[in-house]
């Protein structure tokens, strides 16, 4: 497809060419390695004077669809699809920094993000500064003259921080700086953060791209120079895809855009009815006039996602006996399912912060996270009210 059809026609029309066989939906390509023609095509191949397939480590039909898919949504010139959405954030990282270079981060960002930046990246001599999202000023005060890259997630896991996209791409432009942005929460459909600036989008597959919690996968798209340097790096370490996750997610995409705008009708009647609720302290959701950054959401997303957080009243322990009240919503780790969500983030995927860090991101102790499904709103809000009624 191309870049001026729509983007419901670019997610189910693009394909990778059929087989003599005139398949209608594309078959799997469960092979670990390709054939050549001959001696000389083999070499070509090797030396990249052709295109062509050569090995599933290297390349598979199935996974060149998936980030043909995603570069057309995204609007990238150029992409690579890794085993996991943790694989895609740490080879977008350690394919292009080196002992030395500087990381500015924003401070919100997922448990295991974390982990890498403060746990495996010092290994080889990269460093990093964490910058709040509320102090813009203090981002420039930050860049050093090794800072090689910005990496931010908006909206953020799990606090739903907002960060502006335009401000944050001229920052980076000016600096001559890479732009790297993690846009899991939000997918291609609400928000394309390199029309804004980013050099670098990645994505957990794992999550509202495959949509319903039967796959692991990850992908990273942007500028063509920058995604060489990490196709190197992943060809030879070998965070690579299979085809048939890539078969999946690649299918997943055909539903995403009816699938979100779902996600985000159901989210919002969900935080709309908890922030009218007694029992609940706080709710955070982006189009509710009440978030910080409301305005800077509708700026620069299409609808609000399909993530809700609010803090119950009674601290963690009501927290945890809540979860442990709901009847319909599933308590697992994981988000972005047809099924709807439930998650204490303080004690599962943000454990390993400290309680400093957790409180210093907006998580706090009571912080309860829900992936806001596709059943029937009216069921997720019965389940819920029941769970605090229960919980009480």
């Amino acid at each position: 497809m191309s870049k001026s059809k729509k983007f419901e026609t670019n997610a189910i029309r693009t394909q990778v060419p059929r087989t003599p066989l005139r398949e209608h939906s594309v078959p799997l390509y469960m092979t670990s390695s390709f054939v050549f023609d001959d001696a000389e095509q083999a070499r070509a191949l090797f030396a990249d004077e052709i295109p062509g397939n050569i090995y599933t480590r290297f390349s598979n039909p199935n996974n060149t669809e998936f980030v043909e898919k995603m570069c057309l949504l995204e609007g990238a010139e150029d992409g690579i699809a890794t085993a996991s959405g943790m694989s895609a954030v740490f080879t977008s990282m350690a394919a292009l920094l080196k002992s030395g270079d500087h990381l500015l981060v924003s401070r919100s960002v997922f448990g295991s993000t974390h982990q890498i930046l403060t746990m495996i990246l010092p290994k080889w001599g990269i460093t990093h500064s964490y910058a709040d999202i509320d102090k813009p000023k203090e981002w420039e005060a930050l860049i050093q003259k090794n800072t090689k890259m910005i990496f931010i997630e908006t909206p953020s896991n799990p606090a739903l921080d907002i960060i502006d996209l335009e401000w944050i791409g001229a920052l980076a432009k000016e600096h001559n700086i890479i732009l790297n942005v993690d846009n899991a929460f939000s997918t291609p459909y609400l928000q394309q953060p390199i029309s804004f600036g980013a050099d670098i989008v990645i994505h957990s597959g794992t999550k509202f791209l495959d949509g319903q919690g039967r796959t692991i996968g990850g992908v990273i798209v942007g500028r063509k120079d920058l995604i060489k340097d990490i196709r190197f790096f992943a060809r030879h370490s070998g965070p690579s895809l299979s085809p048939f996750n890539a078969w999946i997610l690649s299918k997943s995409l055909e539903t995403l855009s009816v699938r979100m705008e779902r996600h985000s009708e159901n989210a919002m009647k969900l935080a709309q009815y908890l922030e009218k609720h007694s029992e609940i302290e706080m709710v955070k959701y982006p189009f509710l006039t009440s978030h910080p950054q409301y305005h800077l959401a509708k700026k620069q997303m299409k609808l609000g996602g399909g993530i809700v957080t609010f803090v119950v009243k009674g601290g963690i322990d009501r927290g945890r006996t809540f979860l442990n009240s709901l009847q319909m919503l599933s308590h697992t780790a994981n988000l972005g399912d047809t099924r709807s969500i439930a998650t204490h983030p303080a004690s599962t995927t943000h454990s390993k912060l400290s309680e400093a860090e957790r409180v210093a991101v907006g998580i706090l102790p009571g912080l309860i996270r829900i992936s806001v499904g596709l059943e029937h709103i009216d069921d997720i809000i019965a389940d819920v009210e029941q769970a605090l009624e229960q919980s009480k």
